[in-house]
């Protein structure tokens, strides 16, 4: 969202944020990645309506300074670079629950599904470390959810998060919005009654 975005930090950066009454019931989704992390807070205290409370992405730095001055791309560095920013993330958002998008793979890419589990491993260990409760949700679940299309596309779900949360324009970029939108479903399955055979 042009214009309300601030950075906190060299590698995060945040949009539209909220400020919300401690104590509510608060659901952080995370759209995991190795180069940019999608995250968004939404405050649950009315499970029907779900408010965002703040949404971003965690952007981490493609290379890093090698030997001879040449600056040659770390998995390790940008997987330290993830925790660090999103434990102090966890710290200043204060979630009860945050739900995570599971790792699908294509076969035309199966090397993306290799290094999203590397990422997802990161955050799911400091969130088990945080003692925080996890949700993990399939891609196809999250937009069946938010569209009714288990198939919807990027622009689908940007469009789908801006007309439930009424905000003035679509969420971007669009790992931004599929943050929103893990959150959205795991709000929208801790509101569904259970029923037991």
């Amino acid at each position: 969202m042009p214009g309300s975005r601030r950075p906190t930090s060299r590698a995060t950066e945040i949009a539209r944020p909220i400020s919300v009454a401690r104590g509510s019931a608060r659901i952080l989704g995370v759209d995991p990645g190795l180069r940019v992390t999608g995250y968004a807070c939404l405050d649950a205290g009315n499970p029907l309506r779900p408010a965002l409370v703040e949404a971003g992405v965690i952007r981490l730095a493609r290379t890093e300074a090698g030997p001879a001055g040449r600056s040659a791309s770390s998995v390790s560095a940008r997987l330290m670079e993830l925790d660090t920013e999103f434990r102090a993330l966890l710290e200043r958002l204060a979630p009860g629950v945050v739900a995570v998008e599971g790792v699908f793979a294509h076969v035309e890419y199966p090397a993306t599904a290799i290094v999203m589990g590397h990422a997802r491993g990161v955050l799911l260990l400091a969130i088990r470390r945080a003692g925080l409760r996890l949700i993990e949700l399939r891609p196809a679940e999250v937009k069946k959810t938010l569209t009714g299309n288990g198939q919807a596309g990027k622009a689908q779900i940007q469009r789908a998060v801006q007309t439930r949360l009424g905000l003035p324009e679509l969420p971007r970029p669009a790992d931004m919005a599929d943050a929103i939108a893990i959150a959205w479903c795991a709000a929208a399955r801790a509101a569904a009654p259970r029923v037991y055979p």
